[in-house]
């Protein structure tokens, strides 16, 4: 945008005209890290009875877990409900009472590549609820530093194509700002395990990359 208002910049108000411009920069990197809700739900005629049995569930879960090299501190509880259900006639009438139990932890994977192979091992172990496998970056300075380099190219290169086509001729640089940048995380596929026996073949995961956005924000004055 061009104005030929004053504009005030640093305490000094400036007469001449400015142009502003935004510039967009995007790099793509490869997931390093997951992370899984696992849960097992169990139920039970008495809340003694359904616990016990989530808890014998719960432990094989974390078993199957640290077998395929997940450390303790990587596996996290996250939500532990237990609550009461009744199941009722065409009537509407109750014809049981029971309780459920559900425990989920929050597992880190740091090495992604066995995945699949993780998650096949909880499912065979009694996992009956695995939410979405997010996938993120664990150090997150290179890229978006990168990001930004190429947001500040664009709005550069933006202002003098914008300068070339008006037929003026770009001064100093007034002002650059930039926003935060922005990680889209990679959302893999939950589902129930039901009461399977896990699959024959391991889960295919595929993390794929995510992008790393930054917009920069300059403006110069028009001589």
């Amino acid at each position: 945008s061009c104005s030929g208002e004053p504009v005030a910049y640093a305490g000094k108000e400036l007469q001449q005209a400015i142009i502003t411009v935004t510039g967009p920069g995007q790099v793509f990197v490869i997931p390093d890290v997951a992370y899984i809700n696992i849960g097992v739900r169990s139920t039970g005629d008495t809340v003694v009875e359904a616990i016990a049995q989530n808890n014998e569930q719960a432990q094989a879960i974390q078993y199957a877990l640290t077998q395929e090299g997940i450390e303790e501190k990587d596996i996290q509880t996250s939500n532990f409900n237990v609550y009461q259900q009744s199941d009722y006639d065409y009537q509407g009438n109750p014809t049981r009472t029971y309780y459920s139990v559900e425990n989920t932890v929050y597992v880190t994977v740091v090495k992604i590549d066995q995945l699949g192979d993780i998650l096949d091992a909880v499912a065979r172990s009694g996992a009956n609820n695995i939410y979405g496998v997010n996938f993120d970056i664990q150090d997150k300075s290179e890229a978006p530093k990168a990001a930004r380099e190429l947001a500040v190219q664009a709005a550069q290169k933006q202002a003098q194509e914008l300068a070339a086509a008006a037929g003026i001729e770009l001064g100093e640089l007034l002002m650059i700002s930039s926003s935060p940048t922005s990680t889209t995380q990679y959302y893999g596929y939950g589902y129930g395990m039901g009461g399977g026996g896990g699959m024959d073949e391991s889960v295919p995961i595929a993390s794929g990359q995510m992008p790393i956005n930054a917009q920069v924000e300059v403006s110069y004055e028009i001589k």
